[in-house]
């Protein structure tokens, strides 16, 4: 058995990203240690939980109930009922501090995602988050990251070589192609707040895409075709790009997962079985 950390926000987080990892790792006999600013347990974007407040009307009381788009846009089955179950395991309601872990107590890292701003910049923007990663990156140990938890990595910079963590790394996370087809459909349905789907909306004066994602992990790359997306060769293409398959624990088609040594990436909540079932594959090797 080996121990993993989940260090969270204190909300907003994407379900699925952390719950579906959760549940794989945990079946396979390994302990996760979730961690959160206060030591008080997260809570997911209750949006992506629902789907309330992910339509045109989705602002008024009472009509938020009627879902359509709402039901198209948050988390399907599997990642809903992996979240219901982590909340359920005690280490999820008794999470640590974040200023009490340290790399010296776990096998490897897991960073999950999410989109909502409310929360994630203090994950995103913590030094301490950063700090630790550092050292997860410097002890070779495992480190898995999903979506907007690759941001993470590339803002993570060792001081002993001033660059990120992901110089001369290979890796993926969430592509500015779904960022701006999720970023699109906000802007009509979520009209009142156009930019839920951007954590970091460009500025003024900038081209289009510069604070996403993508653009800026490149950014900390040692050269932006580090940055993997699905080949146009890859037979299952198609469905990979679409947005609209999710992958299962027995079906990976629709994933999409870069592995670069011990370190894991994948692009969304349709990667996170995949993702899992990677990421314990390297733990298990490495804890050899």
């Amino acid at each position: 058995m080996a121990c993993v950390l989940m260090p969270l926000p204190s909300g907003d987080f994407d379900p699925t990203e952390a719950a579906v990892t959760w549940r794989v790792c945990s079946a396979r006999g390994h302990k996760i240690t979730f961690a959160t600013p206060g030591g008080v347990p997260a809570a997911a974007d209750d949006m992506m939980l629902t789907g309330r407040g992910l339509d045109p009307w989705g602002f008024v009381p009472g009509l938020d109930r009627i879902r359509l788009i709402g039901l198209l846009m948050r988390a399907d089955s599997a990642g809903r009922d992996a979240y219901a179950a982590m909340r359920r395991d005690p280490a999820y309601s008794q999470p640590r501090r974040w200023r009490e872990v340290s790399e010296k107590d776990f096998d490897g890292l897991i960073l999950p995602g999410g989109h909502r701003a409310r929360g994630m910049r203090e994950y995103l923007e913590s030094s301490l988050l950063q700090d630790l990663v550092v050292a997860f990156f410097r002890a070779d140990k495992a480190v898995g990251a999903i979506c907007h938890g690759v941001l993470l990595l590339a803002r993570s910079i060792d001081p002993l070589t001033g660059r990120s963590v992901l110089w001369g790394r290979k890796t993926t996370a969430l592509t500015w192609s779904m960022e701006r087809l999720a970023g699109g459909v906000g802007r009509i349905t979520r009209w009142w707040d156009p930019s839920y789907y951007r954590t970091y909306p460009d500025e003024p004066g900038e081209v289009e895409g510069y604070r996403s994602v993508e653009a800026e992990v490149k950014r900390a790359l040692a050269v932006s075709s580090d940055f993997q997306d699905v080949s146009v060769t890859d037979p299952d293409r198609q469905l990979k790009l679409s947005g609209l398959r999710r992958d299962r624990i027995d079906d990976a088609r629709p994933a999409f997962v870069v592995r670069d040594r011990n370190y894991v990436s994948a692009r969304w909540p349709g990667d996170a079985h995949t993702f899992a079932k990677v990421f314990a594959n390297v733990l298990e090797a490495a804890c050899r």
